[in-house]
């Protein structure tokens, strides 16, 4: 199973995101109370090994900004949340970075069809930490995809069994104030993703 923890903030977090057995952790680049400066991500991602993927979060902006923030924040792939249209993620390409799509169930659930090479299956409200209908997905989304969305340590294990899915992402779920990670709560939801928690 697939991990990302998204919404890190601190050295601390990162660690134990890493030490946790994440996959991927998640830089917040866009308008939200995890946001973080591109200076700040790039500190953050520069002592995080390759093997795990240091993904940095957009919302809304347009290529061109995302690709001058993403490259001061050294970060090796790049999600944009949302209704971005196809052409934002062509234009992107070009820089050799991992591509996340993250959207809510509504759309297009083919992993690829953006040229993307990850996919995130979201709320309809996004970053809300509400739990929703997991199970109304399964069967619809196809290859690398994660499911995201009200997941916590206490229901990731249910989320999975209802969506299956190819991995899962979390955020205010390991949190003990609106963008505020818990290392305990990191370790546990890794646990709990992957069958041992």
């Amino acid at each position: 199973m697939y991990v990302k923890i998204c919404g890190l903030r601190e050295p601390g977090h990162v660690t134990a995101a890493v030490e946790a057995g994440a996959d991927a952790i998640g830089f917040v680049l866009t308008a939200s109370p995890r946001r973080v400066t591109p200076e700040r991500a790039a500190e953050l991602a520069r002592p995080v090994p390759g093997h795990v993927l240091t993904v940095g979060v957009f919302r809304g902006e347009d290529p061109a900004t995302v690709r001058a923030v993403a490259l001061a924040a050294g970060v090796r792939a790049i999600q944009l949340h949302g209704a971005h249209p196809h052409d934002d993620f062509t234009a992107l390409k070009d820089l050799g970075l991992t591509l996340v799509r993250a959207v809510d169930a509504a759309a297009d659930l083919r992993c690829g069809a953006y040229d993307e090479q990850l996919l995130i299956v979201d709320a309809p409200r996004p970053g809300s930490g509400e739990p929703w209908d997991w199970a109304a997905v399964r069967g619809r989304p196809s290859g690398r995809w994660m499911l995201a969305g009200g997941l916590g340590p206490a229901n990731v294990a249910e989320a999975v069994a209802a969506a299956a899915p190819w991995g899962v992402d979390v955020s205010s779920g390991v949190e003990v104030a609106p963008g505020v990670k818990d290392p305990t709560l990191i370790a546990e939801f890794v646990r709990a993703a992957r069958g041992s928690g």
